[in-house]
């Protein structure tokens, strides 16, 4: 737990929006932050998320292992346009795969962007100040 804490005071944050919602995200940009996301956490703040920048253009997918927050990803283009987003449930195996090639992943607290009514082809605005991908 201490590691995981510790893990996410060091990780950048910047500030994002989507269809005028702000965000605060910290950015999982190197293999090692990527791997670890949000693990081993308890709580995330409301209009606060995580962002994976990935280094290549890819069919990514996210899991919830270890993992104790309902979460929604949305996989982004490479210039910040949604691609698809999926509910996650906590402490599973399941991938939630990209529909098409994703440079980012974008997860929040599940329901979030449901509740503000953002779907895909909405363009999350502010990514290109996230450090590149390690």
């Amino acid at each position: 737990m201490l590691a995981a804490t510790a893990a996410s005071a060091q990780l950048p944050e910047i500030a994002v929006s989507v269809n005028g919602h702000k965000l605060r995200v910290e950015v999982a940009h190197t293999d090692a932050t990527r791997m670890q996301g949000l693990m081993h956490r308890r709580m995330l703040p409301e209009n606060r998320g995580m962002l994976f920048v990935f280094s290549e253009v890819a069919l990514h997918g996210m899991w919830m292992m270890n993992t104790h927050i309902p979460l929604s990803v949305a996989f982004l283009d490479e210039r910040g346009v949604i691609i698809n987003i999926a509910d996650m449930e906590p402490q599973t195996r399941n991938t939630h795969p990209a529909a098409r090639p994703a440079k980012y992943a974008l997860e929040v607290n599940r329901g979030w962007f449901k509740k503000r009514g953002i779907r895909p082809g909405a363009k999350v605005e502010g990514i290109e100040r996230a450090p590149p991908a390690q």
